[in-house]
């Protein structure tokens, strides 16, 4: 979707901002393939900042994952309440096996599904409501209606055209080209009928790393929790 956002040509894109607090500047992980931009901050406060000042301008967009910001955001009432959240769930069988060609050496951080219920839960206790939840599935397989409920929780207006992705290559992406080159490869959000059996993707990854059958069943409940909460 942050393609998507990039193709309104109205709003500001950043791509993942907050990854550069996790891996260079806490030093959480390790993330390859990752060339790092020079005089990107690094700090919690300075890439809030970044952010804070890019939108003094107008609309800004980032897309980031919750556990860069976790426990963070957790304490940070500020960012609550400045940010429209909007969390994008994409099921587990297909992240783990994908994430495991590009990084073998993954962590059960990194697979993402418990920080982002936590996150988004956080969230619904702070502000009184759920923010939008989109499933991935969905999204390929509605992609206007995805992306009408995703501007109108943003408090965008329409735009048709966003759909068209040719010519959306984010500047930002080279320095992690290596995770984007599947979605670079489309020109439009592929179709959900495109996708080959969940089971079968992941079967195909754990019969050869069979520890990642213990990191689906980790995160699979906090999957199932954020699919109760997602746009029908």
């Amino acid at each position: 979707m942050e393609r998507v956002m990039r193709a309104r040509g109205d709003v500001r894109c950043f791509h993942e901002p907050f990854m550069y607090y996790y891996y260079l500047g806490e030093g959480r992980g390790r993330f390859p393939h990752f060339e790092p931009q020079e005089g990107h901050p690094r700090t919690y406060s300075a890439i809030k900042a970044m952010l804070y000042e890019a939108a003094e301008a107008g609309p800004v967009f980032f897309k980031d994952m919750s556990y860069y910001v976790m426990p963070d955001a957790l304490t940070d009432d500020d960012l609550v309440d400045r940010v429209i959240n909007v969390f994008l769930v994409r099921d587990p069988r297909r992240s783990i096996a994908s994430y495991y060609k590009l990084d073998p050496e993954m962590s059960l951080t990194e697979i993402g599904l418990e920080a982002q219920y936590q996150h988004a839960a956080h969230i619904a206790d702070r502000k009184g409501a759920w923010p939008l939840v989109l499933e991935a599935e969905r999204v390929q397989a509605a992609p206007q209606e995805s992306a009408d409920a995703l501007f109108a929780a943003c408090g965008l207006p329409p735009a048709p055209h966003a759909l068209d992705l040719k010519d959306v290559i984010p500047n930002e992406w080279k320095g992690v080209e290596n995770w984007h080159r599947a979605a670079l490869s489309n020109d439009r959000i592929r179709s959900a009928e495109t996708l080959p059996d969940a089971d079968e993707v992941f079967e195909a990854a754990a019969r050869n790393a069979p520890h990642l059958r213990a990191m689906l069943a980790h995160h699979w409940p906090f999957y199932e929790k954020l699919c109760a909460r997602a746009l029908p």
